[in-house]
């Protein structure tokens, strides 16, 4: 059992678990992350240097500047349409909209058909949302969930979603010598401490575990499943190929289903133990970009190859806006610039551990950057 510092969520999640038994780790990040009362992004804004974690928006303004170009090549080579909605899932402080919003300004007829939806759940970031983004004049309007965001007629959709599947809620099967069982997380009666406890054992078929990777799995291999990823890329797609239009997701994670524990916790730009101190830290877990694929496609959507994070940029041309922003910078500014460039792009950095997948309607051209499309 691992042991724990008392918070407000903690005496809540003991409660749960006196109540009801072991809960499920789906259920301690719910709580974690989105308790309405102690849930870390319920209560607080995590991002940047005086948080517990920088996102790419918040390295550099390039970042936010190309995907705003990459929307607007993509909103013209689907005819220009005169009205689209522009969805950012999880969109933090509001940063890259706003910087992406910035670079498009001088599209012509882009702002003008566009309209910004949020899905965000913490009043906090939507406060900072809407003041990131006023200066563009852009219409905006805020949303718990996706499916909550009204269709307009046949107006298409442009989704962007960076670092948000991380965030939601997993569910771990550890495989044992007779079937799989499910981590749990329940407390110890002596201590009184938080720890991960096995569920029961039971030779459940493999229905769980990708065609890939069945009939592999050894004695203590961990096969993550997230429910409500799926959910989500099941509904964009499904609106996509309604509306037409794209999806861009950029996360941390694997581009090939595989086993593995990637469960984490981040708390002042450090790795923190997960039980520790819930709702106080951030919890995530690595993308199965896979999966999100697989999803959109059995919606019948199409899908681009999942790319890394650092070929994407290079892709949309972030060397030549880094080279342009330099030249009016001054020897201090260019380092920093340089130093941005390198963090997004490299390979020991950003650059392969995060990737890139393109989603788009099965009537809709295939975006900027998509190679080796399937659907």
């Amino acid at each position: 059992m691992t042991e724990t510092s008392e918070t407000p969520l903690l005496d809540h999640l003991k409660r749960r678990i006196a109540l009801s038994g072991p809960i499920t780790i789906a259920d301690f990040m719910n709580d974690a992350l989105a308790h309405p009362e102690f849930g870390y992004y319920r209560k607080q804004d995590p991002f940047g240097r005086d948080g517990d974690f920088i996102t790419a928006p918040e390295i550099s303004q390039m970042f936010g500047e190309l995907i705003g170009l990459w929307a607007a090549v993509s909103w013209q080579q689907m005819g220009s349409p005169r009205k689209i909605d522009l969805v950012e899932l999880g969109p933090g402080r509001g940063t890259l909209m706003a910087d992406a919003l910035r670079a498009v300004r001088n599209v012509p007829g882009f702002s003008d058909a566009l309209t910004v939806r949020f899905v965000e759940t913490s009043p906090v970031l939507r406060s900072h949302q809407q003041t990131a983004i006023m200066p563009y004049g852009i219409p905006a309007t805020w949303h718990e969930a996706f499916d909550d965001i009204p269709s307009r007629g046949n107006a298409p959709m442009i989704v962007i979603g960076n670092e948000f599947f991380d965030a939601l809620p997993i569910r771990q099967f550890e495989r044992g010598d007779h079937g799989w069982a499910e981590r749990l997380i329940g407390v110890d009666a002596g201590t009184g401490a938080l720890g991960f406890v096995r569920g029961q054992e039971t030779p459940v078929t493999d229905a769980l575990i990708p065609a890939t990777l069945r009939g592999t799995a050894k004695p203590g291999d961990i096969f993550e499943s997230c429910a409500l990823a799926i959910a989500i890329a099941d509904q964009v797609a499904r609106r996509l190929n309604a509306v037409g239009g794209a999806a861009l997701f950029i996360d941390y994670g694997h581009p090939h289903s595989a086993f593995g524990d990637t469960l984490q916790a981040l708390k002042d730009h450090k790795f923190h133990s997960v039980l520790d101190q819930p709702g106080d830290a951030d919890v995530t877990a690595h993308v199965d970009f896979a999966a999100i694929g697989r999803t959109i496609l059995e919606a019948d959507g199409r899908v681009g190859a999942v790319l890394t994070q650092g070929t994407f940029l290079r892709m949309l041309g972030i060397e030549q806006r880094a080279e342009l922003l330099k030249e009016t910078a001054d020897a201090e500014q260019a380092k920093l610039i340089d130093t941005a460039l390198a963090r997004l792009i490299e390979a020991d950095q950003m650059g392969t551990l995060f990737k890139v997948l393109i989603g788009y309607g099965r009537d809709t051209a295939p975006p900027p950057c998509v190679s080796g499309a399937e659907g």
